[in-house]
């Protein structure tokens, strides 16, 4: 497996698997926000139902289903939200997504992680922890 940069509108960091086209990808997107921590937006739970409410107003989307939404505690002691979810979509088919966010220094910092999920080939345990560990390690730098 290879990856590269792509370019892509919205997306600050976007990289691919070169031989699967944009099936299976790693995106971070950062935004200015007018908010000081994740909370004030809404809980976990919220932000999940915002989130799949979202991916079910596609016009490409068959299905949505969130699997789990998590919690923790980034190094700099600010909130980070985790969710894993499964889209069923006509521009991709099956996919399983591992999504982080938090907010740090003004601004909304999101992960994305998208991988094929089908039945006939389903996501592997080895591939799924590898993912975990990108979705866990997703975290602001701490400042020096």
């Amino acid at each position: 497996m290879r990856e590269e940069g792509v370019d892509k509108a919205g997306a600050t960091a976007l990289f691919e698997e070169a031989d699967k086209g944009s099936t299976n990808s790693v995106g971070v997107v950062v935004n200015p926000v007018r908010l000081e921590t994740l909370r004030e937006f809404g809980s976990p739970d919220f932000v999940a139902d915002k989130l799949i409410q979202a991916e079910r107003r596609k016009e490409s989307t068959k299905e949505a289903e969130v699997i789990a939404v998590a919690e923790r505690l980034g190094q700099g002691g600010f909130q980070v939200y985790e969710f894993e979810y499964k889209v069923d979509s006509t521009r991709g088919g099956k996919k399983r997504i591992f999504s982080a966010a938090f907010v740090a220094s003004k601004r909304l910092y999101l992960l994305n992680i998208s991988h094929l999920d089908k039945p006939e080939n389903p996501l592997d345990s080895h591939t799924r922890m590898i993912l975990e560990q990108v979705l866990h390690s997703f975290d602001s730098a701490p400042l020096v």
